[in-house]
């Protein structure tokens, strides 16, 4: 009987930008969002672009226009990012804020190898990230609503 054994993960290393611009958001409060992608080679996981803006709408539309390619052929692109939501406490209690890790990743359009490659490689990133206070995993345009996340965030369920 022959046993066929699959080759090993590849380890994806967290490039030292993804931290410190991490840091920057964490602790000076100018950065309202990053977001994270795979290099061109699948080995590592860079900073693709942080952002000032405070427009989910601007942030939500740059996570779903991503794009990734494998061997010549172009998809949705998965990608992580880290925002840094602000919002009200129910009966006037004040303002809070949660930094997000989310996970993004289309059940439709997105090709294979990028995907798993992105899902086997999010725990390297998020480790990484010292501070995070919830999680979110979207694959679909409903799951990375504002109010979707929102609504989860604020009554802890994430």
């Amino acid at each position: 009987q022959i046993r066929v054994i699959p080759p090993p993960t590849p380890v994806v290393a967290v490039h030292p930008d993804c931290i410190s611009k991490f840091n920057e958001l964490k602790l000076g409060k100018s950065i309202k969002y990053i977001i994270y992608k795979l290099s061109d080679d699948y080995k590592e996981i860079v900073v693709e672009e942080s952002s000032t803006d405070a427009e989910w709408e601007n942030f939500q539309k740059k996570i779903m226009d991503a794009k990734a390619s494998y061997k010549g052929k172009e998809g949705k692109g998965p990608r992580y990012a880290v925002y840094d939501f602000q919002y009200e406490l129910e009966g006037g209690e004040g303002t809070r804020n949660k930094i997000v890790f989310i996970s993004w990743s289309p059940d439709i359009g997105t090709l294979v190898f990028p995907r798993m490659t992105y899902a086997s490689s999010k725990e390297a990133l998020k480790n990484s990230l010292n501070g995070i206070g919830a999680e979110v995993q979207a694959n679909n345009e409903d799951e990375i609503e504002y109010s979707t996340i929102l609504k989860d965030i604020s009554k802890g369920k994430r």
